[in-house]
């Protein structure tokens, strides 16, 4: 089990980061994504073309966009992954939990995701990541 939750955890940083940070979202379905792609954010579609589609509206409309991964944690079918998400450079970006099922292959199935702005000020001292 801890073999495939490492793997998994790969898969899917791979993936975010070869779609997002490498601007090569139709390489990252093409490499990562099952035969159905069932997805929760509700501005983009199920399937490989409306991933792709929603990756290329976000870079392009954020061309200096990157993401920084913070932790992932994986249990069963299931990896977390923290990061933040920062549209350009000194901007604060946004926190986002994303969250993605794997098929017993490895490929990625499903993925469901939450966000929140990183404010310019907090009540504590603790950073969101």
């Amino acid at each position: 089990m801890a073999g495939t939750s490492e793997r998994n955890k790969r898969v899917v940083r791979e993936f975010y980061d070869l779609a997002f940070n490498q601007r090569q979202p139709e390489e990252a379905a093409k490499r990562y994504l099952g035969g159905t792609y069932r997805q929760h954010n509700p501005l983009a579609g199920d399937g490989a073309a409306p991933f792709i589609g929603f990756v290329r509206w976000l870079t392009g409309a954020n061309p200096k966009l990157r993401v920084e991964f913070k932790r992932s944690v994986a249990e069963g079918d299931l990896v977390v992954v923290h990061c933040h998400l920062i549209p350009e450079p000194d901007a604060r970006g946004t926190a986002v939990i994303d969250i993605f099922r794997l098929d017993s292959e490895g490929k990625i199935v499903e993925h469901w995701d939450v966000l929140q702005e990183v404010p310019e000020t907090a009540q504590n001292p603790n950073t969101m990541f």
